[in-house]
């Protein structure tokens, strides 16, 4: 029972300190904006991480190319993660690490928006995607944990959550993650 509550307790806190933080409400406010003006410009927006956040890249892509809350035409949103093969070959014949950068060099255009999900902020591979999409004109946008790791160089829109525990970052990432879907849905379909 003292697990469940301390997790739960855990959980709120980073959420109150999100909500306190008015630097980081600025910057997913701006975040959205970006991703709004790159759908509405007919750019696409570009999510990668690894493990969890790999699943959390899915899940907001998800939530753009589908629907959110109510429905209206999908917008252009891909994980780079879900073709396996290719991510399997490139592993293989080049590096890990270079997974993302590679997918960022042929999908990528100036003016796109990739979203690298991170909760160290330092995972080679999206930190090689966030250079690679930078040097295409793109517009970073990186979800970390406190601080941002070496993905904070990288990011022209950091979003660090308020902690270092990667359970609680994850899950403050789909909080955001979700607020930045509201956000654009309501921006471009109003009703």
């Amino acid at each position: 029972m003292d697990k469940i509550t301390q997790a739960i307790s855990e959980s709120l806190e980073v959420k109150k300190d999100i909500l306190e933080n008015k630097d980081l409400i600025e910057n997913i406010e701006k975040a959205a904006c970006v991703i709004t003006d790159c759908l509405r410009g007919d750019g696409k927006v570009l999510f990668c991480g690894n493990g969890g956040s790999a699943a959390d890249a899915q899940h907001l892509a998800a939530e753009l190319s589908g629907r959110f809350y109510y429905d209206r035409p999908p917008l252009f949103a891909e994980a780079l993660h879900v073709n396996t093969s290719y991510l399997t070959a490139v592993a293989n014949d080049y590096s890990y690490n270079d997974i993302y950068a590679r997918s960022i060099k042929s999908k990528g255009r100036k003016g796109d928006v990739l979203v690298g999900i991170s909760t160290s902020g330092n995972s080679e591979n999206i930190i090689r995607a966030m250079e690679e999409a930078k040097a295409r004109g793109m517009i970073t946008i990186g979800m970390t944990g406190k601080g941002g790791g070496k993905m904070a160089q990288c990011s022209d829109y950091l979003l660090d959550m308020p902690s270092g525990c990667t359970p609680r970052i994850q899950e403050a990432h789909i909080l955001v993650g979700h607020i930045l879907c509201e956000l654009v849905e309501a921006d471009i379909f109003p009703q």
